[in-house]
């Protein structure tokens, strides 16, 4: 068989999360609201932090940067998948699931070297304090958030070219609710063993150089916390770290267990599950996570609240 009648397939059908009718108009009301919640949360911490000059600091810039990541994020996936939801023809195109592809594994990237530079400056912060603004500029902020999206989208082109180049024929049903690699591989008429371990080692370069930075970063945070003689110093340190750890763990934990096992206990059912944390339910998390734990961020919420309600009894 020639590969041109291999690759003939013109779309493909995503079989989604639920079976029943009752089961997918419960789902499409949750993610929706999710979806909104997200959206709003991720927006709303944007114009917080440029309209708030105290938050015109290194740590809010990548967090604003995170939010917006996550709005778009969210946005490569959810849509999709609630009118998905409510219709019985559930297909999308093959150019379209590769762009939907190309755009989430570029955003997903993205999300793990802005946590890797977030720790990296509240390494700085605590660590070097006296030398903060100098390695933290604003000049070198904009270089790496460049950086990290440029990295993005160059990660995501290599990945998604080689994953489209492979011969499709037979079924096109993706046994997942967006189109993602491992799914796939498995429609490919191919042998795609190469083609996933270069996959697996591209993601693992990745989750796991970010997570050593990020651990490594918190390894010097936390022996420069317990070297404070000052308790509020250590409090304050320790308040500023939580909401960021709490963030990484939820996200790398679940994008860990889906792309870094071994292939052989590849799940379907249970990959579905934790797709849906990292790309449905931590993005509407993440604003939630910084805002309820960081007194900053809650104070600057008030104070734009407080100038909204100021005019209306004048």
């Amino acid at each position: 068989m020639s590969r041109k009648n291999y690759t003939s397939l013109t779309e493909l059908t995503l079989l989604g999360l639920a079976g029943t009718l009752e089961l997918q108009i419960i789902l499409f009301l949750l993610f929706l609201v999710i979806y909104t919640l997200t959206v709003l949360g991720n927006l709303g911490m944007v114009l917080l932090i440029r309209t708030e000059s105290r938050l015109h600091t290194p740590m809010y810039f990548f967090l604003a940067n995170l939010s917006l990541v996550d709005v778009c994020y969210s946005s490569t996936i959810t849509p999709k998948m609630l009118v998905d939801l409510l219709s019985e023809k559930k297909t999308i195109s093959f150019a379209g699931c590769f762009l939907q592809m190309y755009f989430f594994i570029a955003l997903a990237t993205t999300e793990c070297i802005l946590f890797g530079l977030m720790a990296y400056d509240r390494y700085v912060a605590i660590c070097n304090p006296l030398l903060y603004s100098l390695i933290m500029s604003r000049t070198i902020c904009w270089k790496m958030a460049v950086g990290a999206f440029t990295a993005g989208l160059l990660n995501s082109m290599v990945n998604t070219s080689y994953v489209s180049s492979l011969p499709y024929c037979g079924s096109n049903v993706i046994h997942h609710f967006f189109c993602d690699s491992p799914p796939l591989f498995r429609l490919s008429c191919s042998d795609t063993r190469l083609n996933e371990t270069i996959f697996s080692t591209f993601a693992g370069v990745n989750m796991v150089g970010t997570l050593l930075v990020i651990l490594t970063s918190y390894s010097y945070i936390l022996i420069s916390i317990f070297q404070m003689h000052s308790v509020e110093g250590r409090r304050k340190a320790f308040s500023t770290c939580a909401s960021h750890l709490t963030a990484i763990i939820l996200f790398y934990a679940t994008s860990i267990y889906t792309y870094l096992r071994p292939s052989s206990s590849y799940s379907l059912d249970q990959d579905k599950v934790a797709s849906v944390f990292y790309t449905v339910v931590i993005p509407m998390l993440n604003p939630l996570i910084y805002s309820l734990r960081n007194k900053e961020v809650k104070k600057a919420l008030w104070n734009v609240i407080a100038r909204k309600r100021i005019p209306s009894f004048l």
